[in-house]
């Protein structure tokens, strides 16, 4: 997509740096890693989900909130998982240049402990250009970026998740720094077990 309008010329900046790094053909900058997982199962609409087990407390609160079926499963994972009995990537805590699997929506985190540091912040990583059109007009109120609203016939369910420029333009003047830093090495521990939590007993 391509615009005039230059605070809508910030985020797409950063998108494409970041799908550049990444080797993804398409990239939607969200307001967090949690809301991206929370679209891309809105737009998939899968029958019924799985969650690890050990993962941060948000992942499986979004079925719950979708009324998805879901269960709990045990898994050893390293860098990232994928959402049950979808194509659905949860890489919050993965960094790796030219790191994009082909056909998935892979998730990224850029909340203040991440690699990329930048306080609140995610992105979705896909390859199919028909979902890049409809998840990008979702996470920004149903709109096609850099065309004011008033003069759009909306035709998409929008949720008010987009990343703001400010955030983009962080993203973009920390990026160099974080490319050419080592990124930490996550291990399962670092998340408890949500099944003891008295939320979803």
């Amino acid at each position: 997509m391509t615009t005039t309008d230059p605070f809508t010329e910030i985020v797409y900046e950063f998108e494409n740096k970041i799908a550049t790094f990444f080797n993804s053909p398409y990239a939607i900058a969200v307001d967090s890693c949690t809301h991206a997982i929370e679209l891309c199962l809105r737009y998939k609409q899968p029958d019924r989900i799985t969650v690890p087990k050990r993962t941060y407390v948000s992942i499986p609160m979004i079925p719950i909130i979708l009324g998805l079926e879901w269960d709990w499963k045990e898994e050893y994972w390293k860098d990232y998982y994928y959402i049950g009995n979808t194509n659905i990537i949860d890489a919050a805590v993965y960094w790796k240049q030219n790191g994009y699997i082909k056909n998935t929506y892979m998730c990224l985190s850029f909340q203040f402990q991440k690699h990329l540091s930048l306080g609140r912040g995610g992105m979705i990583l896909l390859d199919d250009r028909e979902s890049y059109i409809t998840l990008k007009k979702m996470s920004y109120d149903g709109r096609t970026p850099g065309v004011p609203w008033r003069n759009q016939d909306i035709d998409t369910i929008g949720y008010h998740y987009y990343m703001t420029p400010e955030t983009a333009q962080l993203g973009i003047d920390k990026l160099d720094e974080a490319i050419n830093k080592i990124p930490r090495q996550w291990v399962l521990t670092d998340w408890p077990d949500l099944t003891q939590m008295s939320v979803f007993k």
